[in-house]
């Protein structure tokens, strides 16, 4: 085959509309990119795993993969999970990591979706305060892209925007969504406050941050298939593709 697969692998949850929601993205870049064969596959608790989808995928004859971590950040998983399972690929395979989906204007252009879908409108952002509310992490650099995210966001022209974590346990200190929510009030000119969740499908911690921000005037839906992160798969397999060095290879 002459062009590589795209393979999406996402962490997986017990909840299932986490899979679900994953699936509907995959879809959804899938028919954008007519001919592109699309693969879905789990590091945990969901099927197909990522190995069982790659000894598929080398019975078939496929030859080179772009594997794509669905992760908004270069954290633990993208850095050490994904790269471990991928050296376990048959040989046959040639295969290249593909960068995370953030940081990207695409992203920034996905929340706002959400925001507007929640019943905010562009009149709006002069007056909202915004708790961008992410999963967690305690990598360093994946706080240091949230806290950039949440200031792009601001610059776009909302009265205030604060990162959060539906975790207080962090690297950068943020605090937690209800916590965020609480500061925002304070704020001079802040009349509504709106949570985001940075958060690309349903879960156990999307679900503390929806319960965090019930003291604020609206939540939006987490990312999902947007039509912004179905083209944000395609824009990083496209780098990846583009890439001649494998950025990940069999053992």
């Amino acid at each position: 085959m002459n062009r590589s697969v795209l393979l999406v692998v996402a962490h997986g949850s017990r909840d299932p509309r986490h899979a679900a929601t994953v699936q509907a993205l995959v879809r959804r870049a899938g028919a954008l990119r007519p001919g592109l064969r699309v693969e879905t596959a789990f590091l945990d608790f969901n099927l197909p795993s990522v190995p069982g989808v790659l000894d598929r995928l080398a019975a078939d004859g496929v030859r080179d993969v772009v594997a794509l971590p669905l992760l908004l950040t270069r954290a633990f998983h993208a850095k050490t999970d994904i790269p471990a399972v991928l050296r376990q690929a048959p040989p046959s395979l040639n295969i290249r990591q593909a960068e995370v989906l953030g940081p990207s204007p695409l992203l920034i252009a996905a929340v706002e979706r959400r925001l507007y879908e929640a019943g905010l409108g562009p009149g709006d952002k002069s007056t909202t305060g915004v708790v961008l509310a992410s999963a967690g992490s305690t990598d360093p650099e994946a706080i240091a892209v949230i806290a950039e995210t949440a200031r792009e966001l601001r610059r776009t022209g909302w009265c205030s925007v604060r990162p959060a974590f539906a975790s207080a346990v962090n690297a950068g200190g943020f605090p937690r969504t209800e916590d965020a929510v609480r500061a925002l009030r304070a704020e001079p000119g802040v009349r509504r406050v709106a949570v985001a969740p940075y958060v690309i499908a349903p879960g156990r911690l999307p679900d503390r941050i929806a319960a965090g921000a019930a003291e604020a005037d609206v939540l939006a839906d987490v990312l999902g298939p947007s039509p912004e992160l179905a083209r944000l798969l395609l824009e990083r397999y496209d780098g990846a593709h583009a890439a001649r060095r494998p950025v990940a290879r069999t053992a």
